[in-house]
């Protein structure tokens, strides 16, 4: 006698546009459609046009969706107010589980790796940063999710890191000079993308963690976007 150690199979969205680029994923059991672009500023009118076409390609409607994903941050704060509104609207209307992905951490997942440090590019001279380390399949997080100098970033321990995400483009320099031989190899063209939000969501829905609606918030790293003239 087989008994639920399979994960049920569901039909997922999943939304991520934490940076310049819309990503989204739809799951048809455990097939997986995807569809990732450049949007610059577009995200808010493109989204949901591109959503329709991968429900068709899915031949799913809404109505076959039993829950809704989406990064959660951090990243631009447009981006994630797009997303978590967009998933807060979708799951609204038909009454959906909504699960918020950290951003950094789909950005681990997709580097096929098992010890990352996700590290985006923030702007003002700003990176955000979180190290993970996979066991037994599951991500444990070593550094959480915050915002740092490219020169003050965290110390990691042992060497095989993993570096993805664009700070490693934009501040490559200080972040190697950070961690000497810690790193293995870097990503910088690694964006947080919608089918690893995906992934991530599964589990979550599978242990029952998908949350209400309006419990749907962005992880916002940087709460303060003004500094005060005393901190300038």
């Amino acid at each position: 006698m087989r008994h639920h150690f399979a994960p049920p199979v569901v039909n997922l969205v999943a939304l991520e546009t934490s940076t310049e680029y819309c990503s989204l994923a739809v799951s048809r059991g455990t097939q997986v459609f995807e569809r990732s672009f450049h949007a610059g500023q577009r995200h808010s009118e493109l989204a949901l046009p591109a959503l329709r076409d991968l429900l068709r390609q899915a031949a799913l409607d809404m109505q076959s969706i039993d829950g809704i994903a989406y990064g959660a941050g951090p990243g631009s704060f447009t981006g994630l107010r797009i997303a978590c509104g967009m998933a807060q609207g979708l799951a609204l209307a038909r009454d959906l589980p909504v699960a918020g992905i950290g951003t950094l951490l789909a950005l681990a997942e997709d580097c096929g790796a098992d010890k990352v440090i996700a590290c985006l590019d923030a702007r003002m001279g700003e990176v955000y940063h979180a190290a993970y380390r996979k066991s037994g399949g599951n991500w444990i997080e070593m550094h959480a999710p915050a915002l740092h100098k490219p020169d003050g970033v965290p110390q990691v321990e042992g060497g095989d890191w993993v570096g993805c995400g664009s700070a490693f483009r934009v501040h490559g320099a200080a972040l190697a000079r950070c961690y000497g031989g810690a790193i293995s190899r870097t990503d910088a063209d690694a964006v947080p993308n919608a089918a690893a939000v995906l992934r991530l969501a599964t589990q979550v829905f599978a242990l029952g963690l998908g949350v209400d609606a309006a419990a749907a918030v962005p992880l916002y790293v940087r709460d303060k976007v003004a500094l005060k003239s005393s901190e300038r």
